[in-house]
């Protein structure tokens, strides 16, 4: 009997693992099952709205799903619907690739104050996530953002907040969320790290945006962008490539008449936030200047400034969410595991096996490494378990109705349908109007 492999998620990491099995073991049967009724999880609900080529990756993973061995269960929830044990006693493995959906907290006074987001919440708002939705985060008067982070997702919620209504034209941000950014008309975004530019983790095609949008310019706070690069910094390795083609990029900035300008993207470095300030909703955020120590630590000067801040977004990380049954570590926010492995037949790839950390071409060779190494594992063993016909048993058996791939596309032509062009489609944000749209 072939193989039978369950993976718990759809995004990339479990589309990437699902091709990499397939590869060496091509008669394997696998079900891939999500909570919500909509499959590719960090590309639909993560990646930047006006990034379509990014997501253009959905048409390699189509072509997965289209294999005659390899199912959709969406609409179903593990550790509710169904049990781990449950899958684990009818699949020869079982995958975890549930990502990290959680946004990590600063820990610092004032959190809890209105107008604060994690990035996590932010961009499931604008990207349509059923999760975000109930919840405008923009409101009327909102006029300057706070962005605390120095990475690509603090770079794209920067961008979007700013934008004319003519550059989120193409883009497949919701509706809600266009309506909400055009409105408020945010005139200035401060984008904050606590490292200087050298440390940022930009890349430079995000970072090379930010200098060509149609009415806002990218402004440089709080340091000096150096002529040359320390040598300190390893031009013949990738890191340092990057880090020199981002010294190039924001050099270029200077160039760009800013006091023309009517909108105005900060880039606020050595910058800490130690407080968020407010009676009920946030009016500002407390920094604290840093310097780069010896050993490469953004440390506190003990010097305070305040910035004026109608919305704070916090880019800070992600946690993965814990499933019942299955080892968790709080401290780190991940599964422990051994290079994927985490106990009998039981795995996990992505971000729930190290963090939140790379894109998604990173995520194609860690699920291709934990595929292998699940194949090395189960190799010279005979399929003993139900596998898929015993889950559609168990299916039957519980009264749940799934949705499958066909459905997907069913509710995916219907987006597409009701977009307003040029954009590609316009989402649906309610699990229930995916749901009604299937009887």
């Amino acid at each position: 009997m072939s193989l039978s492999i369950a993976i718990i998620g759809t995004g990339p990491s479990a589309l990437y693992a699902a091709d990499g099995i397939l590869k060496k073991a091509p008669e394997a049967r696998i079900d891939l099952i999500d909570r919500l009724p909509t499959p590719y999880g960090l590309v639909r609900f993560g990646v930047a709205p006006d990034h379509l080529g990014t997501k253009n990756v959905t048409r390699q993973f189509d072509k997965t799903f289209e294999k005659e061995n390899v199912r959709l269960f969406g609409n179903l929830t593990v550790g509710h619907d169904i049990t781990i044990e449950e899958l684990k006693s009818r699949y020869d493995a079982v995958l975890l690739a549930t990502g990290a959906q959680q946004d990590k907290t600063l820990g610092i006074e004032g959190e809890d104050l209105e107008g604060i987001y994690g990035s996590a919440a932010f961009v499931g708002w604008y990207n349509g996530h059923p999760d975000r939705f109930a919840k405008n985060p923009i409101a009327e008067h909102t006029r300057q953002a706070v962005v605390i982070g120095n990475g690509n997702v603090s770079i794209d919620i920067s961008r979007l907040l700013i934008k004319e209504e003519s550059e989120l034209a193409e883009s497949d941000i919701c509706a809600h969320a266009r309506k909400a950014i055009l409105e408020a008309g945010i005139q200035n975004v401060y984008l904050a790290g606590r490292r200087g530019p050298l440390e940022a983790s930009f890349t430079p095609p995000e970072l090379r945006e930010l200098g060509k949008l149609e009415k806002a310019v990218p402004v440089i706070e709080n340091a000096d962008i150096p002529d040359a690069l320390p040598d300190s910094i390893d031009t013949s390795i990738p890191s340092g490539r990057v880090t020199a083609k981002n010294m190039e990029i924001m050099r270029s900035f200077a160039d760009l008449e800013a006091d023309k300008a009517e909108r105005k993207i900060h880039l606020l470095f050595h910058a800490s936030p130690v407080a968020f300030l407010g009676d009920r909703h946030v009016t500002a955020v407390r920094f604290e200047k840093t310097a780069i120590d010896d050993e490469g630590r953004a440390v506190g000067t003990g010097e305070f400034f305040e910035i004026p801040a109608d919305l704070v977004v916090t880019a800070i990380g992600y946690r993965s969410r814990p499933i019942e049954g299955i080892p968790f570590d709080e401290k780190r926010g991940n599964f422990p595991n051994n290079d994927g492995h985490i106990e009998d037949n039981l795995y996990v790839v992505g971000w729930g096996k190290r963090g939140p950390s790379g894109t998604i071409p990173t995520n194609r060779a860690d699920s291709f490494q934990v595929a292998n190494k699940l194949l090395d594992d189960l190799a010279g063993q005979d399929s003993e378990k139900g596998g898929p016909d015993a889950f559609d048993s168990l299916i039957r058996d519980k009264g749940l109705s799934p949705t499958s791939f066909s459905d997907w596309k069913t509710i995916e032509r219907a987006e597409e349908q009701n977009a307003t062009a040029p954009a590609p489609r316009e989402k649906f944000t309610s699990i229930q109007d995916m749901l009604a749209l299937l009887n």
